[in-house]
């Protein structure tokens, strides 16, 4: 989908069309990190960016979107916090390097040849030490989950993930089960969650 399409997707939903709350892998990984500068890429109505925020993090969130990125900043101004937005299409955003202690990529789901670039370019944007956090919809879930995208060539596995991660300790790339509510049950999505540290 491209920006319009997302801009008709969000405008078409009277609230926000996912959820205020930060994403659980978001809060598992960088929790326990002391603030410092943070990148959310694809960073949608803001939930991650915000959250960030809120913990003391100096946020910027990059999202091609304007809708999303309009709903973020009435987010970020109910929660009390400043993010610098930027509207932006990742394949040609290139965000400075050396520059966060923190870099997310959640849900973003780009062809191969689009979503490599993106992820070597989200990786030199750490500082040394910094962590990189992806996230996203696993192909598995085609056949074993439920939601996401349904084309297999737009879902992840841990190992395309980590394949353009050049340079960076990767401390962890599994897929994992993510509880989702479905009407009246429990149901689970698996998601690719990679973690990776610049030494």
């Amino acid at each position: 989908m491209d920006s319009s399409q997302w801009d008709a997707r969000y405008a078409a939903a009277p609230d926000l069309v996912w959820t205020a709350d930060p994403n659980r892998f978001v809060v598992e990984v960088l929790t326990d990190l002391p603030p410092g500068r943070a990148l959310d890429l694809a960073a949608g109505e803001g939930r991650n960016a915000v959250w960030l925020a809120q913990q003391g993090w100096q946020v910027t969130a990059v999202e091609f979107s304007t809708v999303a990125v309009e709903r973020g900043r009435r987010l970020a101004d109910q929660r009390g916090v400043t993010v610098e937005w930027i509207v932006a299409d990742l394949r040609a955003y290139a965000p400075p390097t050396d520059s966060f202690d923190a870099v997310i990529v959640a849900y973003l789901h780009l062809p191969a040849a689009d979503l490599s670039p993106v992820l070597t370019a989200a990786g030199a944007a750490l500082a040394p030490g910094g962590t990189l956090l992806i996230v996203g919809h696993d192909v598995a879930n085609l056949t074993a989950g439920v939601g996401g995208p349904q084309d297999a060539a737009l879902l992840h596995t841990p190992e395309a993930i980590v394949a353009p991660l050049d340079g960076l300790d990767v401390t962890r790339a599994a897929t994992v089960r993510r509880p989702v509510r479905v009407g009246d049950e429990t149901r689970h999505a698996l998601d690719t969650v990679v973690v990776a540290v610049r030494p």
